[in-house]
């Protein structure tokens, strides 16, 4: 293993925070439903076009890495992401927004497939963990921050975009210092087939595991963009109250991120899963009734609690499941992140049959529903501790 350095790790982290801003999909969307007078199902479907790309390009994205390399992966992963945040800052139109969102969509699904790797060929084997957590947490910096830079444009400046041109600049930054940076990468390991990688999918095990991931971030997504809604529907605040929604669901996310790596280092993960789920899922059945802002508020902040752990149980137990196809499973278990397209549109879809946010909780309950399904069959013998 090479010697570790700051200074190699220092702009990897730096892309962590760029992967951030796939989060502020939520408040952005929202911002975009009111400005042109969108449906839910077509504000949703912004949400489609970006984790789209999480399908299409987790698998080719692996094959390309091994072709360029890590690192030139990450760094054209983050400038993708540079164009989908200047876009909006020179031309504001609904063909400038989709596209907006498609390259965040596309660098994005880039990003998380490649940066983990790259984080590999630099921190020593023994503190890769702590390496990828604190990657993990810059990251969820970015989630927290950007959509409250977001709704400070629009209070301060009254325009909602005037964080946009800042977010270019990190990302550019971050492109360029990667670029050239000299970080000694490990010889790639002998690619899949693209048939072998989905053969996995035969395998019940990991076929449930990765329809957990695909709800899982369907939750996450589904909350970011519907937790707004649900505020000026029921409370009766406008968007730019309500929109700190998103960003207090990813507070709770991230505290309790960093509390479940301490009580994972005690607690079996199977407990700590099926609390993890059950707190979820009360949480979004008291949504499908309350209607006080400070209950809602309160039932986010406890989906964001629950909701924070369940991606790394699950994927970490994939990998258990079969040691021998870590990188395959890797490929699958990244791919479920396009669950955060496919959810979201069926919340718009039956917000809209509904006439109320209440159609799109329910689909957030069922995604919970189906969690709590997986937490009885990832562990089928009792007694397992997440060997």
């Amino acid at each position: 293993m090479k010697n570790f350095k700051l200074s190699n790790l220092a702009p990897v982290l730096m892309a962590f925070f760029v992967m951030g801003y796939v989060d502020m999909i939520g408040i952005s969307a929202n911002y975009v439903k009111a400005d042109f007078g969108l449906s839910d199902t077509m504000t949703n479907l912004f949400g489609s076009l970006l984790f789209f790309w999480f399908l299409a390009l987790s698998l080719p994205t692996g094959i390309v890495m091994n072709k360029i390399g890590r690192r030139r992966t990450v760094a054209f992963s983050v400038a993708a992401t540079t164009l989908a945040m200047a876009i909006p800052a020179v031309e504001y139109s609904m063909a400038a927004m989709t596209l907006s969102f498609i390259l965040l969509g596309m660098g994005n699904a880039a990003l998380q497939v490649s940066i983990n790797p790259l984080v590999a060929d630099i921190i020593p084997a023994g503190k890769l963990a702590s390496g990828i957590t604190l990657g993990q947490f810059v990251k969820s910096v970015a989630s927290f921050a950007a959509p409250i830079a977001l709704l400070y444009g629009a209070s301060a400046c009254g325009n909602w975009r005037m964080a946009y041109p800042a977010f270019a600049a990190i990302s550019l930054i971050a492109a360029i210092w990667l670029w050239i940076s000299r970080i000694e990468e490990s010889a790639p390991a002998k690619n899949s087939s693209f048939s072998e990688c989905f053969a996995l999918l035969r395998r019940a095990a990991i076929a449930v595991m990765f329809c957990g991931i695909l709800v899982h971030v369907g939750i996450d997504v589904g909350v970011n963009i519907t937790a707004p809604k649900i505020l000026i529907d029921r409370a009766g605040m406008d968007l730019g109250e309500a929109g700190y929604a998103t960003s207090l669901y990813f507070f709770f996310k991230t505290a309790s991120a960093f509390a479940g790596a301490a009580i994972l280092a005690k607690v079996s993960p199977q407990k700590f899963f099926a609390a993890s789920v059950a707190l979820v899922i009360a949480s979004c059945a008291a949504l499908l009734f309350l209607s006080g802002k400070e209950a809602i508020f309160a039932c986010i902040a406890l989906v964001g609690i629950g909701n924070a752990n369940v991606f790394s149980v699950i994927f970490s137990r994939a990998m258990q499941t079969m040691p021998d196809r870590k990188n395959e499973i890797s490929g699958l278990m990244v791919m479920g992140i396009s669950g955060g397209g496919i959810f979201p549109l069926l919340m718009g879809v039956c917000s809209d049959a509904a006439g109320s946010q209440t159609g799109a909780i329910a689909v957030i309950l069922a995604c919970a529903l189906y969690l709590g399904f997986v937490a009885f069959k990832m562990w089928p013998q009792k007694g397992v501790q997440g060997e």
